[in-house]
């Protein structure tokens, strides 16, 4: 379950796209632990905003899963940094990935019923789609602790999973 949750939580990095600090940087491992933390924060409210706003059972199921998984991986993502030694670090990607969020949350938000629905399906789609990309170019090879890394690879296997998830919702909404 730790390494399911903790791939959540990577997974918002697709809200807004994978942002390096500079070109060609690689995020160290308490910038890798920031940017899945604030992952987590992002994915939450994504999930409970459609869970305000939508009527649609198979919606709900979807961000119930989210709040769920992200909320258990910020837990057990601070536990794992606590026992590694490591201290979150603040870092533009976190940043970016916060002021991205901020805006697709105000565009969602404009958008009611099958249109939010549809929109909300499509963006978890994508979202997904970036941080399975994000894990294998950025943040597995950034990442320098063994435990770490073996937790970010377990969870890409994951999270490929939640990515078709994510696409049977949009078909089924269409």
């Amino acid at each position: 379950m730790l390494k399911r949750t903790f791939v959540a939580a990577v997974a918002a990095l697709a809200v807004a796209g994978l942002a390096v600090a500079q070109p060609g940087a690689k995020p160290n491992d308490a910038q890798i632990a920031h940017i899945a933390y604030t992952a987590g924060t992002i994915d939450i409210a994504a999930a409970k905003q459609a869970l305000a706003k939508t009527k649609n059972a198979q919606v709900r199921s979807f961000a119930e899963e989210m709040v769920r998984d992200h909320t258990a991986v910020n837990d057990k993502a601070l536990a794992l940094v606590k026992k590694l030694g490591v201290k979150p670090e603040d870092n533009p990607t976190s940043r970016s990935l916060s002021a991205a969020a901020k805006q697709k949350h105000a565009d969602l938000a404009k958008l009611s019923g099958k249109a939010f629905d549809v929109a909300y399906a499509q963006n978890e789609v994508a979202y997904h789609k970036t941080v399975n990309g994000a894990l294998e170019s950025t943040l597995i090879p950034g990442a320098q602790n063994a435990e770490l890394k073996s937790l970010l690879q377990t969870g890409l296997k994951l999270f490929q999973e939640h990515e078709q998830h994510a696409e049977h919702l949009v078909t089924a909404l269409k």
